[in-house]
């Protein structure tokens, strides 16, 4: 067994070490070429990936402020394994067998949703499988079955038992995403997943059962697509949800095993997007009828690059918010080695792309990076927004906060604590969420990387990586957040592994947050939250009845006299990942509020006369 790191918040001794290891490698690949061996035929092993310039080195720069140092006293909340005695016994496969194919190193995804409308929330685990070419020559031979998504149904005290097998989701595909909602309103929410040569949409027909209607919604032919984050929301406003796909690159086996991608010294590695051309994302608008409709064309999703024409993206995460407050929901793209993408909702069915003028699309210096997860959420409490993105090794965290312009942020990553605890990470999930109820949004990350021998080129690096989880100190010095260690949560949260995936939700009704990371051909860790009471909550599921049935895209607004607290219904965030629809809002000590409002879609406020302490209260829209 792999033993845990002492704090992952430390920093490591080795990064001196590690510029005599680039010199050597350099030194090395110097002589090769010298020689007349194959040129480019290594990558360069102390920036995995190499970067693509992006088509504008120009961005808004905007100093952030100096800060000072938390004044707060981290709290201690341990986070416990429970995966095994919770029932799960999920194992991911990735079909990996020799030849380092690019999609075997970005895992897959999970999803919190209430898949029966039993009030607790369900787990549902995506799986790949092995390649066709090889299950074809036996490569599945000695397994009792094929690789399928998982589902488990929760009791709701956090036990969760194996429903897979006949729920039509035991179905085996290359997949990596999953995003859930109710597209056709009728009360039960339905799965979508992506993947490798195509993506699938199940509709929950309810007692547990899902049906494949993939082909008759109008979202097939998609073969020669690499789906990765998804999710569904309404752009339009119209009480249907829309769904948006992102694509990563465009790929085949016979692309990526004609490229000579070696680790020097170490044989054939994983290659980098960068070596593989762009793609664009789809966006399919919701008709009503059972129907999916693809308008990226027509609504501006496509993204060209103006010097080749061809795709730019290469997208690996996505979230939905509304950046202006005009009512209607803007999507925000994570691109992996290209500029990220903001997509501003014009109100009349068509975005703008405006990534590089809100400061969004490139870090400080006007450089992409390799971006993996996204979320966006008020994590002060002055209402600014703040866009977190993770992103990869030797690359810091991002935070984009609002600079008093809706449409105007500012990477402070470094100002607010998080930039140079998270810099030699390789980040894959992430989300904001409020672990210790005390009102203020925290940050965690899942972390791991692409090769298993990294560590032998690159000391600092390691294949397997801790979480990293930043509490929020609060506003009265702006640093706001702190790197937490295991003495303030335990070493189970901070086990190594090869993580990608990650979600939350209150899976055994104790108000706390929950979370649940996934690992690239591993299992996963579920971790319960043993805040056991200790501050107390507000917890909200939203019923839409103009608007679309989950509501997502209401923000729920907790006035709390001094401060006002928003949350979002929105589950699609983190990295191929859904969290829970439900909204939950921590008071700390406190037990009375001034007042509870609820924006729905379109911008209609609702105030809410009556809701329950340390409960769930249902809010149907008026």
């Amino acid at each position: 067994m792999t033993e845990p790191s002492p704090n992952p918040c430390d920093e490591p001794d080795e990064e001196l070490r590690d510029d005599a290891v680039i010199g050597r490698a350099l030194r090395w690949s110097l002589a090769i070429l010298a020689l007349g061996g194959c040129a480019a035929a290594a990558l360069v092993v102390w920036n995995w990936y190499r970067r693509e310039p992006p088509a504008v080195h120009a961005t808004v720069a905007i100093a952030p402020q100096v800060r000072d140092q938390p004044l707060e006293t981290v709290p201690a909340v341990r986070f416990t394994d429970v995966t095994r005695a919770a029932g799960i016994d999920f194992v991911h496969y990735n079909g990996a067998y020799g030849e380092k194919l690019l999609p075997e190193t970005m895992g897959s995804g999970c999803a919190f949703f209430d898949f029966d409308n039993d009030g607790h929330q369900d787990l549902l685990l995506v799986n790949s499988t092995a390649w066709p070419w090889r299950e074809a020559a036996g490569d599945a031979a000695g397994r009792a079955t094929r690789p399928t998504l998982k589902l488990y149904h929760n009791d709701g005290k956090g036990h969760f038992t194996d429903v897979t097998a006949g729920s039509g989701l035991d179905v085996s595909m290359y997949a990596m995403g999953v995003a859930v909602g109710d597209y056709d309103n009728d009360g039960l929410v339905d799965v979508f997943i992506s993947g490798v040569g195509g993506n699938r949409l199940f509709k929950n027909l309810g007692g547990g059962k899902f049906r494949d209607v993939t082909v008759e919604a109008g979202l097939g032919g998609n073969a020669d697509q690499w789906g990765t984050s998804c999710g569904f929301f309404d752009y339009d406003n119209d009480g249907k949800l829309d769904l948006f796909v992102c694509n990563y690159v465009r790929w085949s086996r016979q692309a990526d095993l004609s490229q000579g991608f070696v680790l020097t010294g170490l044989g054939r590695a994983y290659g980098p997007p960068v070596s593989f051309e762009g793609t664009n994302c789809r966006l399919y608008h919701n008709e009503g009828n059972g129907r999916f409709r693809d308008v990226s064309k027509s609504a501006g999703i496509e993204v060209h690059n103006p010097a080749t024409g061809k795709p730019m993206a290469k997208s690996l995460g996505v979230t939905f918010v509304d950046l202006d407050h005009d009512g209607f929901l803007d999507i925000i793209v994570a691109n992996d080695t290209v500029q990220n993408f903001v997509f501003h909702n014009r109100g009349n069915g068509t975005f703008e792309e405006i990534g590089m003028q809100t400061g969004l699309a490139f870090d400080s210096s006007g450089l992409a990076r390799g971006a993996m997860g996204i979320d966006a959420a008020w994590h002060r409490d002055d209402g600014s927004l703040g866009v977190a993105i993770s992103n990869f090794a030797n690359e810091m965290t991002a935070l984009y906060v609002s600079q008093g312009q809706p449409l105007l942020f500012a990477d402070e990553a470094v100002a607010c604590g998080i930039g140079p605890a998270s810099r030699l990470d390789l980040k894959f999930g992430l989300f904001f969420f409020d672990y210790d109820l005390d009102g203020r949004l925290d940050l965690l990350t899942a972390n791991g990387h692409l090769e298993a021998d990294i560590h032998k080129v690159q000391a600092s690096q390691q294949y397997r990586q801790s979480a990293k989880l930043f509490w929020n100190a609060g506003p009265r010095q702006s640093t706001e957040f702190v790197c937490v260690g295991p003495d303030k949560c335990g070493t189970d949260l901070f086990q190594p592994i090869v993580g990608r995936g990650a979600a939350y939700a209150d899976i055994d009704g104790d108000g706390d947050l929950d979370v649940v990371l996934t690992q690239n051909n591993g299992p996963p860790l579920l971790l319960r939250n043993e805040l056991n009471g200790r501050a107390h909550y507000l917890r909200f599921k939203l019923v839409g009845t103009h608007g679309n049935r989950d509501a997502i895209g209401a923000v729920v607004e907790v006035d709390l006299g001094d401060r006002v607290l928003r949350r979002q219904v929105m589950p699609t965030r983190s990295y191929l990942s859904q969290v829970e629809l439900p909204v939950t809002v921590g008071l700390g000590k406190q037990t009375e509020v001034k007042g509870v409002t609820v924006r729905w879609p379109g911008g209609t406020i609702q105030p809410v006369a009556r809701y329950r302490l340390d409960g769930l209260t249902t809010i149907i829209e008026q």
